[in-house]
């Protein structure tokens, strides 16, 4: 058995999981790229019943006891009844919502939370068990690596070459956890990998001829919508001695708002019929017709369908007028005019996001985009954040919006032609007002399989065996530096900013600050405060801010430690960044008697 003869992608996704993989060893010669597969996934689809699916629902049933029949969980490699993943879990869950938990990957970004806490499913019943959003996130890979060791016994998962998927907008601590649900799923060393980027590097397999397809000055714009969230990525076509190189230039904000928004709005449009005919729903039966919801929207998007409704059964509860089966149908009308008036309407590209007044208490709840329009989305992304780039490859507007040639759909939400049809007359209504030749869309592939097998790509890029896209950190990062002055009665010591890793930073490279000494605390409790930009990214690694705008920098939670010396020893250090070849940022303290702390993100964070 060779180690790591296999290089598996995989896309943790927040509606669905997908897997690919390529057998390295499998090419005649150095220029033959070895080929990507899909990895069909095995799993519960009733009790009692294992078949092999393409992917693998993002949903953790948590059943009590009396929900399935003993020994009706079985798996290929045994089973717990403790949890159902899959689906069979997505099935159940339309049933019974609040034992199910999903959308993990969102609660996985939410900083205003502990992540680590079991807190899913957020609308569990008193003494349900709950489980964090790490748990369930390690579930689903758990799931992952038994489906494949059981598929390839003599190649087992933790000797194989493994890449794990994330949202280009997920913060360090998001990216640090992602890592730890690897690990304690039974995983080996895991590669990080944006999920914009997987998806380019998925139509970079498909097209080995796409330096005839774009050309220098290209600027390829990557949008991805999928269950739960949007993420816009540009991406520079450049040249270096002759040669076609592709630079990630621009990553927009993590955006909570995709299919689940979807079917949410569908959800209420059925709602409201019911309750034009005195058919009011509790919370169960709404959380159980959203799940269908869903289940009709695809239907009725997908582009075979000649259907003009689907029905909508929810199970009565009681007795009365709900007592018996309720009964509806979602329109193919009413899911155009949602989708095209709702979520992609037709905007000005100098229209912004609106930004909605918050009530002061809410629920614990994933903090949502508060507009919806995801036109409005991608304006704010190309006049603000992309337009903000100082980089002489990113093609612009008169009056500097970033102005795409090529657009890359990925995500489930795309499949709907109609979608991506409307964003492109959107974009390219914005680009002919300002003289610009209209945009081209990128032909891909299956749009639910793309970001795993771009996965597995990568993984065979980064051994030299295909195209690597040049990007680095998405952000910029600071460490908090507290002034030293004389103490205030009621004011903190003013805090600065020191750039410890600039956008764009390269994985496995460094920077050394020698010429800036801190005092650092030792031997007792400290606290170490950390801030990330995604509009500031022309900050040279060792610049100092002394001042910023409210709107420049966003505080990341704090970082408790306590660091081994002598109790309350101020010892003289420099500071050393650097990003590990799995894309975690890290930071070292160095004395100058040869004493390093490395400094990790505390995942376990504070709250409130």
């Amino acid at each position: 058995m060779a180690e790591n003869r296999y290089v598996i992608g995989i896309d943790l996704g927040t509606t669905n999981c997908a897997v690919a993989w390529a057998d390295a060893t499998d090419a005649p010669d150095a220029l033959t790229l070895p080929r990507v597969e899909s990895f069909a996934i095995p799993q519960l689809v009733n009790p009692g019943e294992v078949r092999d699916e393409p992917l693998l629902p993002s949903s953790l049933y948590l059943p009590d006891g009396k929900d399935f029949p003993e020994g009706t969980l079985q798996l290929p490699w045994g089973g717990d009844p403790s949890h159902v993943v899959g689906v069979l879990a997505q099935k159940r869950g339309v049933e019974r919502s609040n034992r199910l938990v999903s959308s993990a990957k969102s609660w996985l970004s939410h900083s205003s939370v502990d992540r680590t806490s079991a807190l899913l499913p957020i609308n569990a019943p008193e003494g349900t068990p709950k489980v964090s959003p790490v748990e369930a996130s390690r579930r689903y890979l758990e799931h992952i690596r038994k489906a494949w060791d059981q598929a390839h016994p003599d190649a087992p998962f933790e000797q194989q070459q493994v890449l794990v998927t994330v949202p280009a907008s997920f913060d360090a601590v998001a990216r640090e956890l992602t890592q730890r649900a690897a690990a304690e799923a039974g995983y080996g060393p895991v590669t990080l990998l944006e999920e914009p980027q997987a998806a380019f590097y998925a139509w970079l397999e498909k097209h080995p001829d796409w330096r005839e397809r774009v050309k220098v000055g290209d600027l390829i714009l990557v949008v991805d919508i999928g269950g739960g969230t949007t993420d816009f990525t540009l991406i520079a076509v450049t040249e270096k001695g002759g040669e076609l190189q592709l630079e990630r230039v621009a990553v927009g904000d993590h955006i909570l708002l995709g299919g689940d928004n979807v079917d949410l709005a569908l959800a209420r449009v059925v709602e409201q019929q019911l309750a034009a005919k005195n058919t009011k729903l509790d919370m169960m039966q709404f959380h159980a017709l959203w799940q269908q919801a869903r289940v009709g929207k695809e239907k009725l998007l997908d582009e075979e369908s000649t259907a003009e409704e689907h029905p909508v059964t929810i199970l009565g509860r009681g007795t009365g007028l709900v007592g018996g089966t309720i009964k509806s149908q979602l329109k193919r009308e009413d899911v155009l005019r949602t989708v095209l008036d709702g979520f992609v309407p037709q905007v000005s590209s100098h229209d912004m996001p609106a930004r909605q007044r918050r009530a002061a208490l809410q629920e614990i709840g994933l903090p949502y985009a508060s507009d919806a329009a995801i036109t409005r989305q991608l304006a704010r992304f190309l006049r603000q954040q992309a337009a903000q780039v100082e980089h002489g490859s990113v093609r612009r507007t008169g009056s500097g919006m970033a102005a795409p040639t090529h657009v890359l759909f990925n995500g489930g939400v795309l499949r709907a032609r109609m979608i991506r049809e409307r964003l492109m007359d959107v974009l390219n209504s914005w680009l002919a007002e300002e003289q610009m030749s209209a945009a081209e869309p990128l032909l891909g592939e299956d749009l639910m399989q793309a970001v795993s097998r771009g996965a597995a790509y990568y993984g065979l890029a980064r051994r030299g065996r295909g195209v690597r896209i040049r990007g680095g950190v998405p952000r910029t990062y600071y460490v908090g530096i507290e002034t030293a002055m004389p103490a205030i009665p009621g004011m903190a010591p003013p805090m600065k900013a020191l750039t410890v890793v600039p956008f764009g930073m390269e994985e496995g490279t460094s920077h050394v600050f020698p010429d800036r000494e801190f005092g650092l605390w030792v031997g007792e409790p400290a606290e170490f405060r950390f801030f990330t930009s995604s509009s500031r990214k022309n900050d040279d690694a060792g610049m100092y801010l002394e001042e910023w705008k409210p709107d420049e920098l966003d505080e990341l939670a704090p970082i408790e430690v306590n660091l081994s010396g002598d109790t309350g020893e101020v010892v003289r250090v420099t500071l050393e960044s650097h990003v590990n070849e799995t894309g975690v940022l890290e930071l070292y303290c160095v004395a100058k008697d040869g004493r390093r702390w490395k400094l990790e993100f505390n995942v376990r964070e504070r709250v409130g």
